[in-house]
């Protein structure tokens, strides 16, 4: 049904829908597992090639939710990242392209061994099954999503923002008409039906139809997911990221990191949102910090040492320290040593990616020592913290939980594993092992 008719799916429909699609997406799941890397890499090429020929189509569908956004008041900002137009299908095209150049993951030996009873042992990577990915805002995530998971041998099950709805089902229908002419099953793309709450929840309680669920946005949405879902969740991370300017750091290079890290794109969760400063360089530091970043339009919310240093700086409370701003904003604070940056970085941050800022090896061995995020930069910026930058190819994600995935998520991190072992008649017995003879054999 077209969001467009003003007869979106109701939520008395979404379960019975729901149901419909995720069957779908669980034989699918079955059809691909199986396949080699080029029947999978095959469709990936199909996708890419129906979305830049029919650009047109998808543009059209993607001006109805521009302008239904406009209408409702959202900020250019947000409308900037719901728009498509030729060029950002094309790329979005390109990187369908890439991921099918990407090695397959699926079938990959993680470890193996003979056992001493001669058992030959492996672990290998085998897809999740079924994916299920919630996500805001930006409508590539709908084929960045899907690629990935096919990829790497899983259907997926994909639930947009109500905003994208539009966008979304014309990039979903692409995507499975694209696959009807290759070996993939069309079924292993699916997009959640419905714009209301419900259809989330759905989502969430899906157990038994859906493997693992994949939030991707604010820091509202993921708790809310992780908080309620009876689906097994992997939490990608709200990006609280934290640049700490330590005592013997290399004041230039300093304040070329947290000016690349706040403003080169203040958008995205791997921008610094936070930067601290150790009270012994406060003086030389701060100054020059507050005048490069006000030189590229950003405010600075920081607490009173800070604020001694500039009138221009705003004052911080708790809810600045723990913001993920997402735009020109940054909080700031002095601290007194190291220990203080980690205190505070493990009482206000998210785990997401920490740099620290020094020349001495002593202070960044202690600080990726007691800092526990998922990524931690020394002499770098936090936009490094990317599955593209670290040589992934791509991502669906960066997770800032401890199990499964943790860091940008690649290929192999949407796969699981599985014991297979291979003996030549091997008993286990009370007394150890044995092999069982077939009648006629000779041993």
């Amino acid at each position: 049904m077209s969001a467009s008719s003003g007869d979106l799916t109701t939520a008395s429909e979404v379960s019975e829908d729901f149901l419909k699609v995720a069957l779908a997406a669980k034989e699918a799941a079955t059809e691909l597992a199986p396949l080699p890397r080029a029947p999978k890499d095959t469709a990936l090429r199909a996708i890419a090639d129906a979305l830049v020929a029919r650009s047109a189509e998808i543009i059209e569908a993607n001006a109805i939710d521009v302008a239904r956004a406009r209408e409702n008041g959202t900020s250019e900002y947000m409308v900037d990242r719901l728009s498509l137009d030729a060029a950002r299908i094309e790329a979005v095209a390109d990187a369908v392209r890439q991921v099918a150049d990407l090695p397959d993951p699926v079938g990959e030996v993680v470890r193996g061994s003979t056992l001493p009873n001669g058992l030959e042992l492996r672990q290998l990577r085998v897809p999740l099954g079924v994916v299920g990915i919630i996500y805001e805002g930006r409508p590539n995530v709908t084929v960045d999503a899907a690629a990935l998971c096919l990829k790497s041998g899983n259907a997926t099950l994909l639930r947009g923002s109500s905003s994208a709805y539009e966008s979304n089902t014309v990039l979903v229908r692409v995507m499975q008409e694209a696959l009807a002419g290759t070996e993939v099953p069309a079924g292993a793309v699916q997009l959640v039906p419905g714009v209301t709450r419900d259809s989330v929840k759905a989502l969430m309680k899906a157990r038994g139809l859906v493997d693992v669920l994949i939030p991707r946005g604010g820091a509202s949405l993921i708790e809310s997911v992780v908080q309620e879902s009876t689906v097994p969740v992997i939490e990608t991370g709200t990006g609280n990221c934290h640049v700490y300017v330590d005592a013997d750091a290399d004041l230039d290079l300093a304040v070329e990191i947290l000016l690349n890290a706040k403003a080169q794109r203040p958008s995205v969760c791997n921008a610094a949102e936070t930067f601290l400063v150790h009270a012994a360089v406060a003086d030389a530091f701060v100054p020059r910090a507050l005048a490069a970043l006000a030189g590229a339009g950003v405010t600075v919310h920081g607490d009173e040492r800070i604020a001694a240093y500039g009138d221009a700086v705003v004052p911080a409370g708790e809810e600045d320290f723990r913001a993920e701003y997402l735009s020109l904003d940054i909080a700031a604070a002095v601290v007194d040593s190291l220990e203080d940056a980690v205190a505070h970085i493990r009482k206000y941050g998210s785990a997401h990616t920490e740099a620290i800022v020094t020349r001495s090896v002593t202070a960044s061995r202690r600080f990726v020592a007691l800092v526990d995020s998922a990524a931690v930069a020394v002499n770098a910026s936090t936009r490094f913290t990317d599955g593209g930058e670290f040589g992934f190819g791509a991502e669906i994600g960066i997770s800032t939980q401890k199990l499964h995935a943790r860091g940008p998520m690649g290929l192999p991190e949407l796969t699981s594993t599985k014991w297979v072992y291979t003996g030549e008649g091997h008993l286990r017995t009370s007394s150890g092992t044995v092999i069982a003879s077939c009648p006629g054999e000779s041993r």
